[in-house]
């Protein structure tokens, strides 16, 4: 593994420990040159996923973009990284069981959705109003009043 802080090609692996959702392998490792400690996490991925973009592009799944998303939608919400993590990795489940090696970005982008509208009402609104495109007001106020509908806490 490449030590981040001076790009040497090798660290060693000092502790392993499965993750707190036990999704992952944590590791702490520490560079052979220059002796700097970082920590590295290993998932499983069960097969390669294609995304299939609204514009027809194609890019590989990337766990890491739902993760800043959801970050994003729950910024000073209060909720906890544990919940996110498991969120994340429950959508990242459900795409790599689809049986598809290819998956529309908007399948993605709803099961976000989904996952947030369980979660809290406010991260799904601000999600929503970025993946479904809100452009003025009226946009948000008809949301929220179907959140409300719905009677999502």
């Amino acid at each position: 593994m490449r030590c981040p802080f001076c790009a040497h090609d090798d660290s060693q692996v000092k502790d392993s420990r499965p993750s707190e959702d036990n999704t992952s392998i944590r590791r702490r490792r520490q560079c052979e040159s220059c002796g700097a400690r970082f920590t590295t996490f290993e998932r499983v991925q069960l097969r390669e996923i294609t995304v299939v973009k609204k514009d027809e592009k194609r890019e590989s799944f990337d766990r890491s973009k739902i993760e800043a998303s959801v970050a994003i939608a729950c910024r000073k919400r209060g909720i906890a990284q544990e919940r996110l993590d498991q969120l994340v990795s429950g959508i990242q489940r459900q795409v790599e069981t689809m049986g598809e090696p290819e998956v529309p970005a908007q399948a993605i982008g709803e099961m976000v959705m989904e996952g947030l509208r369980q979660l809290d009402s406010v991260a799904y609104i601000r999600f929503a109003s970025v993946y479904r495109d809100f452009t003025e007001a009226r946009d948000f106020e008809e949301f929220a009043s179907s959140v409300r509908d719905v009677g999502v806490s």
